[in-house]
């Protein structure tokens, strides 16, 4: 049994316009499936339906199965358009998981023993949250951790310095763009100690 589904209905009225009076009069997010061997398939779900499915982090890096009108599909998050003020997502993007057959997803990204690099009087800039990520759909990640605890000030981490879980490709890095993940700097204010210091 799939941990994440949705439901959805099939939507035939496209366009702005249209996707506006979905959200506006039926609290609809619409949104597109596409990929594999089937036609882009234009979709509409419950926004509350949606919201909920999303305060689970992992509905992001985990296959969804979603229903549409009874038809079942095994489904990842390739896209959220959300509102820029309230957040709330007024559109997605799915793509269909095909068994054996390599798919790209974004998962989240885990920074572990912060503290080590903050006990060294450094702080920690994370540059980016996520990641874009290439495996099979058995390889799917749940997320991608960073571990800080060798990390001294002055140091960035990059994609390159990082593990690949087991059938798993860094995007970027494939297409040579060893983009920073996080760094460590020296506090941007310094110590009243240090002033005292320089009087003496």
């Amino acid at each position: 049994m799939n941990d994440f589904t949705l439901n959805a209905e099939v939507r035939s009225d496209l366009g702005k316009g249209a996707s506006r009076r979905l959200r506006r009069l039926a609290s609809l997010v619409p949104a597109v499936v596409y990929g594999g061997d089937k036609a882009p398939e234009s979709i509409s779900m419950l926004a509350k339906e949606v919201a909920k499915l999303l305060e689970n982090e992992a509905a992001y890096s985990h296959i969804i199965e979603l229903n549409v009108g009874g038809t079942k599909q095994n489904v990842v998050i390739k896209a959220l358009q959300r509102h820029p003020a309230k957040g709330h997502v007024m559109h997605a993007d799915f793509v269909r998981v095909i068994a054996g057959q390599k798919l790209t997803a974004v998962v989240p990204v885990h920074f572990i023993n912060e503290a080590a690099p903050v006990k060294k009087g450094g702080e920690i800039s994370h540059v980016t949250s996520e990641l874009e990520v290439s495996c099979l759909p058995k390889d799917l990640p749940e997320f991608i951790e960073v571990d800080l605890a060798d990390a001294e000030i002055g140091t960035i981490i990059h994609l390159s310095d990082l593990k690949a879980p087991k059938g798993v490709e860094f995007v970027a890095l494939a297409h040579g763009d060893d983009k920073a993940v996080a760094n460590v700097h020296a506090p941007r204010v310094a110590p009243e100690a240090t002033e005292e210091e320089a009087a003496e």
